[in-house]
């Protein structure tokens, strides 16, 4: 194998073959990433059993060949190499990396104990790049960091014939936000649980494709998705189980809410956060035209303010935990925030609280983005 490549196409291939792979990999083989080099151009593509990367790229090609290399040293030398072109050769057992007057040498990988990267065939939907990058950043902070109950690791992707669905929750708090899907000829409902750090990946690095292929296997032992550009392509192993109903718990409708500034709220929040401990929660009174945060530290330190709102309804006193808050705030990507109140067959406890995103103060229609923190964080 022997090839000429430009600098910046070389380090960006490699860094997105290498994105997914396994901080402490089950196996050392796993840690590698395949390059081979054909008539077409160069393909860089890792795999780990769960994910995989895989992505086309032009280069000049001398000897057609395929090696596997350690995917991390490869990463840090690609991404310090000077502006020349780079000339990488199969020497082997090693394969060499020329770029100006800097020289590498890597040690080969066994290619014939690495598996085949997969294939994904079954369904397929196309949805705009942006708002897909988009609904997986506001969606995916609910999903949970806990691996005690995997299925609520994972966010749900829910596919109609015109809909795409991203559902996510770690039971403190749900995150609801759909995009516009085009399904093509297929009407039938399917669903799909990947896993949330597969999914940020595909949207940090996909968000600036015009178009997302998205394909969903069909049942079987190992059901898979694949994400694809037009030269990317990134696969993930679905989440097994059945994920909670958890669309039930919005409210069909919620007369009682304030409208606030979004950036004062959060403001607001990170100043009077300031004496608190990492747990402990703020006290939001709401009343006509404002909102009192009130918070106690553990050193008795004190800190209050009060920021404007618009109340529709009567007074109520919440204590939430100030992140989870901010979260569901930032995540409407809106100048206003909607804060909604609920009612619970508990007397003694409010009912979740559904935050929602609105273009101003005024504005009676909000936006497609939901967010509802449960009950069990909304202490009186």
């Amino acid at each position: 194998m022997k090839f000429v490549i430009n600098r910046d196409v070389f380090s960006d291939a490699v860094s997105f073959a290498v994105k997914l792979l396994p901080q402490r990999p089950t196996m050392p083989i796993l840690s590698g990433v395949r390059i081979e080099a054909t008539a077409d151009g160069v393909v860089f593509s890792s795999f780990d059993f769960e994910s995989s990367a895989r992505t086309t790229v032009s280069a000049d090609v001398d000897t057609e060949g395929v090696v596997l290399v350690s995917g991390k040293m490869m990463s840090d030398i690609a991404a310090k190499l000077p502006q020349r072109e780079v000339r990488v050769e199969d020497d082997g057992t090693k394969v060499s990396i020329r770029c100006g007057n800097a020289n590498f040498s890597l040690a080969k990988m066994p290619l014939e104990e690495y598996p085949t990267v997969p294939t994904v065939e079954g369904r397929t939907g196309v949805v705009e790049g942006k708002a897909f990058a988009e609904a997986i950043g506001q969606v995916a902070i609910s999903a949970s960091r806990e691996d005690v109950t995997p299925v609520i690791t994972g966010v749900q992707l829910e596919a109609s014939d015109t809909t795409l669905t991203l559902i996510a929750t770690d039971r403190y708090r749900v995150s609801v936000r759909s995009v516009q899907w085009d399904a093509g000829d297929a009407t039938d409902a399917v669903t799909s649980l990947v896993p949330a750090r597969t999914l940020t990946e595909v949207g940090r690095t996909f968000g600036g494709a015009e178009r997302i292929e998205i394909t969903m296997s069909e049942a079987g032992e190992r059901q898979q998705i694949a994400f694809s550009t037009a030269d990317r392509t990134v696969t993930s192993l679905l989440i097994k189980g059945n994920y909670p109903p958890v669309r039930r718990l919005f409210p069909e409708t919620a007369d009682h809410h304030a409208v606030v500034s979004t950036s004062e709220l959060v403001d607001a929040t990170r100043r009077v956060q300031l004496v608190l401990d990492a747990e402990a929660a703020i006290r939001y009174t709401f009343s006509e035209g404002q909102v009192q945060l009130e918070a106690i530290g553990s050193e008795q330190a004190q800190a209050s303010e009060i920021i404007d709102a618009v109340l529709e309804g009567e007074d109520i006193v919440l204590s939430i935990k100030p992140q989870l808050l901010i979260d569901g705030i930032q995540a409407t990507h809106s100048e206003f925030v909607r804060v909604s109140f609920t009612h619970s067959e508990n007397t003694n406890k409010p009912g979740p609280m559904l935050i929602r995103g609105q273009t101003s103060r005024d504005d009676a229609e909000a936006t497609d983005f939901k967010y509802l923190l449960q009950p069990n964080l909304l202490l009186r």
